[in-house]
């Protein structure tokens, strides 16, 4: 790294866009052929090609796991050309590889940027979530909370009924206690069967998409990069690292994290300005999927500046040979 580029996001954006943008068109091929790993390859190639046609020199904090287990986008991989700022890549080359492969719903291709430092190296394990619009206080609720405290705290701030309050939850067996609390609220549940930065990016668009929180277990690169998309977007969430086993600490402790039982806020998470960006695959709630026509494609993406608040929603239309 050359210590004398300075990070611009306004320059980096679009570059930015493109990466999402391509790694969508590439797994497109895949969508409805019941093969997630090679829907997930082609997204990963295409990622990989186009982040090393940017003048950075970037460093993979969150990707597709450990260097053995991931041969390409691995945690740590250097990507870009070199001769430009030093920066942080997390991404999800494909987030709903299952959504993909059977045409379902809501599958994006995910990727933030920020300087050098800025984007917590999250281990490979569970995270706790819990995340709200930008309409709540920072200070409202707490991963100690029962869902039911929780639910009773958003009404009592909203000033309405247990019952007008909805919550986006991942449908996992682990859940089903969580997701009993909050129905005994007479609160409403969106279950999502995959795909939960889409899940937590909800929060901020309540007025529009109808969610007021979104809780549960899930990923916690997937918890990172959905707290690079509030950081844009407004809106707060605590993250909590959950371990199964003792290999699991060992790992997080080989990257530096000590304190097993941290809360992480939005800003511990994301502690610089990034740029985030999302190209939808398949048709969602969020972004339409890869459209094809008589000799065009058309991709959509939404481009997001934490520094600005700017959201960009950007069609891409190219001609198929």
């Amino acid at each position: 790294m050359n210590d004398r580029h300075e990070f611009s996001d306004r320059m980096l954006s679009l570059g930015l866009a493109r990466v999402a943008e391509q790694a969508a068109l590439a797994s497109a091929a895949m969508i409805g052929r019941g093969d997630e790993q090679a829907a997930d390859q082609a997204a990963v190639t295409a990622m990989r090609e186009q982040l090393n046609l940017l003048d950075i020199a970037g460093i993979v904090v969150i990707g597709e796991g450990e260097r053995d287990e991931a041969p390409m986008l691995y945690i740590g991989e250097s990507v870009g050309t070199g001769n430009g700022p030093g920066v942080d890549i997390a991404l999800d080359p494909l987030e709903g590889t299952t959504l993909t492969a059977k045409d379902m719903p809501n599958a994006l291709t995910v990727i933030a940027m920020g300087p050098r430092g800025s984007i917590l190296h999250a281990p490979d394990v569970y995270m706790e979530k819990l995340a709200v619009g930008p309409e709540y206080p920072s200070n409202l609720l707490s991963l100690d909370m029962s869902p039911q405290e929780r639910i009773e705290a958003l009404a009592s701030h909203k000033k309405c009924k247990t019952s007008d309050i909805t919550v986006c939850i991942l449908e996992r067996p682990r859940h089903t206690e969580m997701i009993a609390d909050v129905r005994s609220t007479n609160a409403a549940i969106r279950l999502i069967s995959d795909g939960d930065v889409a899940g937590v990016m909800h929060c901020a668009e309540s007025q529009v998409t109808g969610i007021d929180a979104y809780m549960g277990v899930g990923g916690a690169p997937e918890g990172v990069l959905a707290a690079a998309a509030l950081k844009c977007m407004g809106g707060q969430i605590l993250g909590r690292l959950k371990f199964r086993t003792d290999d699991e600490r060992k790992r997080a402790h080989a990257i530096g994290i000590s304190d097993y039982d941290r809360i992480y806020s939005r800003d511990d998470m994301i502690t610089k300005d990034v740029i985030f960006a999302a190209s939808g695959v398949t048709n969602g709630s969020l972004l339409p999927g890869i459209r094809r026509a008589p000799g065009w494609v058309t991709a959509h993406t939404l481009l997001m500046r934490s520094r600005t608040g700017s959201v960009r929603r950007m069609e891409y239309r190219t001609p198929v040979p």
